[in-house]
């Protein structure tokens, strides 16, 4: 081309830059689908945030009520890791348990079956040095419920039954945490086994002693 020579209308068409283009709705949906992890990953990041947000909250709403679970737990964890069978009231030492124990280890042959609610089973079978029916170890519930039948039933009836499985039968009576206000626990592990201990009556509600 000789120089100052002007330009034709195609050699200036061809100069020219060309303008970009806005991209269509359609283009945008190919562009989309060409690339199909870029929202698939801001919905992952927003729901991690969601998870954690709520993860945040929850614990701490909970934080106080767990507290206060461990402190309990541990309150009775160390009572339970010194167990006593003696105590103080009004100035005096209750020792029933222990006299009783004792009378059983002084007063009855080495081989005595004792039947007692299996509460004081391992305390019998340690101090008294004794056989007992039932201890801590209550998985065998048909068992238990067999004891508890025993135990609230009429006394016939129930030294009908005793008589063959123990020989000697140790009762808590007095006040407190005894077997007589134990009783109603007693009938219900028993009917939940043996549903003529209270008939019709699940739950031993109309259940109690004349």
């Amino acid at each position: 081309m000789v120089p100052g020579t002007p330009l034709d209308d195609s050699n200036r068409r061809k100069t020219k830059k060309k303008k970009k283009k806005a991209p269509s709705s359609a283009e945008m949906c190919h562009r989309e689908e060409a690339n199909p992890f870029a929202n698939k990953n801001i919905k992952v990041l927003l729901s991690n945030i969601l998870r954690l947000t709520i993860s945040v909250v929850l614990v701490y709403s909970i934080f106080p009520y767990a507290k206060n679970f461990y402190d309990e737990s541990h309150r009775i964890a160390r009572g339970s890791s010194h167990p006593q069978i003696m105590s103080w009231s009004g100035g005096r030492l209750i020792d029933d348990y222990r006299d009783a124990y004792w009378w059983l280890r002084d007063n009855t042959p080495a081989d005595s079956r004792i039947m007692a609610w299996w509460d004081y089973g391992y305390q019998i079978a340690a101090i008294a040095n004794r056989t007992t029916l039932a201890d801590g170890n209550t998985w065998n519930h048909e068992h238990i419920a067999l004891l508890g039948m025993i135990l609230t039933a009429p006394e016939k009836e129930a030294h009908r039954i005793a008589k063959h499985l123990a020989d000697y039968v140790l009762i808590w009576a007095g006040g407190g945490g005894d077997d007589v206000a134990k009783h109603l626990h007693l009938a219900r592990i028993a009917n939940s086994v043996y549903r003529h201990v209270c008939p019709e009556d699940p739950t031993c509600s109309s259940y109690g002693f004349q």
